[in-house]
């Protein structure tokens, strides 16, 4: 499993900033034995192309998405050609996409400035989003309160909502994780909507009543505030941290490589201008760190979400070893029956399976840091697409992801919910 760690050693920095990105496409690569990942590694390995892996290989059969900038998409072509490799461009103008993003997120602000509620069917600035968690708590204060957990690198606010009936007692709780990695928005919007979901639908739903009766629920919208600023601001594309590496230009560490599960292990780099770059030790990432602070500090976490784009999966432990989980049986189940409810809604098929098999190794996961800290019910959501628009979801899909993740999410809310241990 070499040649993965390669595709996570590419430069941080080496995808363009947001007014650069004219003509760049994204490619759809189809490999299908050694013989084809080793071709395609030369490609990526060389420095002349500069690409970007967004997608990388795992099982044989799976498609690679690379982005290519404008001026090797030539270079890029003849090469898979002379070599054999089948591809497509599942992305013809990645500009275009970011325009139409920026036109509508302004159009968005615009009308919230005048008055108008916040639009859940939009992505919004991180400003936007905690005021918004602010007005959750300040709209619904027996059940719902901000919570600050610790501050960035760049020393901004981390902020979670609890949702709690508790009157102020430590219960039982569930953690519910968004944008660790910054550029996958859908994440943060996803996030975001639950938090507004779980308020309106307490006695009114009884499901939603009764998880609430027995567990606490913290949700964290943005748990990479630095790296989500930077996407709006220089970046769309950038996933890490925005911490400082001494000795070398490159910026950022991959906060869910981070966390102490088998650090430093298969599928992350040492190397800090990779994006799957580990960081100099366990809980180096102060954003890392703040959560693992909080968690432990709680003592009572059931359950540990993880949501993540894209390609719809639905995974548990482990990532950083093919070796099952003791509880592999009955978190496959779970998220079986998770992936069910959630494609009742509109048909989205998710593939259910443990990380390490489904997609690649990853070590340093934070599901893989819950579930051997004694959090059974540990799952990562990786919401839409497959790959048709990526990283760059439009909008308009926003609430059909949302609604159907929370079909997921409630379904495993309510096995936490009967399983309490």
């Amino acid at each position: 499993m070499r040649w993965l760690l390669f595709f996570g050693a590419l430069i941080g920095s080496g995808v363009c900033s947001r007014d650069k990105f004219f003509g760049d496409q994204v490619f759809r690569i189809n490999v299908r034995n050694g013989d084809e990942i080793r071709k395609l590694t030369q490609l990526v390995n060389s420095d002349h192309f500069k690409l970007n892996v967004w997608k990388s290989p795992s099982t044989f059969g799976r498609p690679v998405d690379i982005l290519v900038p404008s001026v090797s998409l030539l270079p890029v072509k003849s090469f898979l050609k002379s070599q054999g490799l089948d591809y497509s461009v599942t992305i013809e103008d990645l500009q275009a996409l970011l325009d139409n993003e920026d036109e509508e997120m302004k159009h968005n602000e615009g009308r919230e400035r005048s008055g108008d509620n916040f639009n859940y069917a939009s992505y919004h600035s991180l400003e936007a989003i905690y005021h918004e968690m602010d007005s959750i708590a300040t709209d619904f204060p027996e059940l719902a309160s901000r919570v600050k957990i610790g501050e960035t690198f760049e020393k901004r606010p981390m902020y979670v909502l609890k949702f709690s009936t508790g009157g102020g007692k430590k219960r039982p709780a569930i953690w519910l994780n968004a944008g660790i990695h910054s550029r996958e928005w859908i994440s943060q919007a996803t996030a975001i909507w639950t938090a507004r979901k779980i308020v309106t639908d307490y006695q009114k739903d009884p499901a939603v009543t009764s998880i609430l009766k027995k567990v606490d629920i913290f949700l964290l919208p943005v748990a990479n505030p630095d790296g989500y600023v930077y996407t709006q601001t220089q970046n769309r594309l950038w996933r890490k941290t925005r911490s400082r590496n001494p000795g070398s230009r490159c910026i950022g560490a991959d906060p869910n490589r981070n966390w102490n599960a088998s650090f430093a292990g298969e599928g992350a780099s040492d190397n800090p201008c990779s994006e799957v770059y580990h960081g100099p030790h366990p809980n180096s990432e102060v954003e890392v760190k703040s959560v693992v602070d909080f968690i432990q500090n709680h003592g009572h976490f059931k359950c540990f979400i993880d949501l993540h784009s894209y390609s719809q999966l639905l995974m548990y432990p482990y990532g950083y070893t093919v070796k099952k989980a003791p509880d592999a049986e009955e978190l496959d189940d779970v998220a079986r029956s998770a992936a069910a409810a959630l494609a009742s809604h509109s048909g989205t098929k998710y593939q259910v399976g443990p990380t390490c098999t489904t997609v690649y190794p990853a070590s340093g996961s934070s599901i893989d840091w819950a579930y051997d800290n004694g959090i059974k019910y540990a799952f990562t959501f990786e919401l839409r697409d497959t790959g048709h628009y990526g990283f760059l979801l439009p909008a308009d899909q926003i609430i059909p992801t949302a609604e159907e993740t929370w079909l997921g999410l409630k379904t495993i809310m309510e096995h936490v919910r009967d399983n309490l241990y």
